[in-house]
């Protein structure tokens, strides 16, 4: 079977099959050219040009490394280690328009990128290439969205867990285009030191400094890009854009994976400035928030506070977009301003080593080896003095709204959420 080679910058050349190939070169895939990796990241950093097509690339890169590695202990067969590689180029080919934003928009279809990543390898000429090659549509589904139901569980860690081919490549890629030097991890020493301890995907206790590492990388990654002020404030202007235009513009009124397949960056941009002129307030509006994010007229931050977990309300207000709608509405009829221009944001990026919106924090998987050989399971926390640091980082919530109205703003939120936190005065 002939190999192709593809230079990347982060992992060097990676190296594709004629399969592998044939899928990059569908319409389906080639569609994540047009898909931005950090959606309106690159207003704020200009080098954050790069595209989920991509960042598949190097997921199945490194999925196909610690398949190997597997592959050579005798724990996976040629076929699964195939099977890895082409989850990992397709576990994101279900996103929307800007990537993770618009998973806000699917909501109201209960709908979200795993989902569709799901339908689009089923139900698209992603499928007959599978068949093609004698490989089902509908496990490479389930594998791609780390749901594949077998007696390997380890199998779906390896495309979506806590240190997963995805993290190991989104890591380094945005802070290398972003360049803010914070996400740079040894994957080829983490790699070596992966094993399966009681069917679970785990790291030798060995190479803790790694995995320490990259609790810092994606610690830094979440506070200088992923929830940067600036950053979220261009993505929640597109967000609330095309909740507003959804109705007029069909976003979610597909029917089918095909119909789906239409939407991207450009595609999503040009409907919603097809809403010029229009009459309906939510249209007008929805049109203002698209020309000033291309404008680069961004809505700025009045109120930033941390959330507890164990606050119920706090909780409510993460879980719960009727509730913060509904505190949107109350601080801008406090503010004596239009409702629609108080926007709420609370972080859905990943913070670590844990993952946002979870109820109970997920220990990263360690092992130690006794002298005897045998492996077992052992805590980050009780290893690292970052895990009981870490296991209290919180998620931040903002309020959005236009310059002109940051200090009316400012106050309405403080008597509807209490006193904004001190980092309100820190940008980054």
């Amino acid at each position: 079977m002939q190999n192709w080679e593809i230079k990347d910058p982060i992992h060097g050349y990676i190296e594709l099959n004629n399969l592998e190939i044939e899928i990059v070169d569908s319409s389906q895939f080639q569609r994540l050219r047009r898909i931005r990796q950090l959606s309106a990241a690159h207003l704020t950093y200009p080098g954050a040009e790069h595209t989920r097509f991509h960042h598949s690339l190097g997921v199945l890169h490194i999925a196909g490394k610690i398949a190997q590695r597997f592959q050579e202990a005798g724990l996976i067969t040629t076929e699964e280690t195939q099977k890895l590689r082409i989850a990992g180029l397709l576990h994101d080919v279900g996103h929307g328009p800007f990537s993770h934003l618009f998973e806000e928009v699917l909501h109201k279809r209960n709908l979200n990128h795993e989902l569709m990543t799901a339908r689009i390898i089923k139900e698209t000429m992603i499928s007959d290439i599978l068949k093609s090659k004698s490989l089902d549509p509908k496990e490479i589904s389930a594998l791609s969205i780390g749901q594949r139901d077998n007696d390997k569980p380890y199998l779906n860690q390896v495309i979506a867990g806590q240190f997963s081919a995805d993290v190991l490549d989104y890591l380094p890629r945005d802070s290398y285009f972003t360049g803010v030097e914070y996400g740079k991890v040894d994957i080829d020493r983490l790699v070596r030191s992966m094993d399966i301890v009681d069917e679970q995907l785990a790291v030798s206790d060995t190479a803790l400094y790694v995995l320490e590492a990259m609790v810092i990388a994606r610690y830094e990654m979440f506070k200088a890009v992923y929830f940067h002020r600036s950053v979220r404030a261009a993505e929640v202007m597109l967000v609330r854009a095309m909740q507003l235009g959804d109705d007029k513009l069909g976003f979610t009124g597909f029917k089918t994976a095909e119909e789906y397949h239409q939407l991207d960056d450009g595609t999503a941009i040009q409907r919603l400035l097809t809403l010029k002129g229009s009459k309906d307030k939510e249209s007008k509006t929805a049109y203002t928030l698209t020309q000033n994010y291309l404008d680069r007229r961004l809505l700025k931050c009045a109120y930033e506070t941390v959330i507890h977990r164990r606050d119920q309300f706090a909780v409510n207000v993460m879980l719960k977009g009727s509730i913060r709608n509904s505190l949107e509405q109350e601080i801008a009829s406090e503010a004596k301003i239009d409702s629609s221009t108080v926007i709420i944001d609370v972080s859905s990026a990943p913070s670590v080593p844990y993952y946002a919106r979870q109820q109970k924090p997920q220990e990263i998987p360690i092992y130690n080896e006794t002298l005897d050989g045998a492996k077992h399971h052992v805590s980050f926390s009780s290893l690292s003095p970052l895990g009981d640091t870490l296991i209290g980082y919180l998620d931040i919530m903002r309020v959005y709204t236009l310059q002109k109205d940051r200090e009316a703003v400012r106050l309405a939120a403080e008597s509807r959420l209490g006193k904004a936190s001190a980092s309100n005065q820190t940008s980054y």
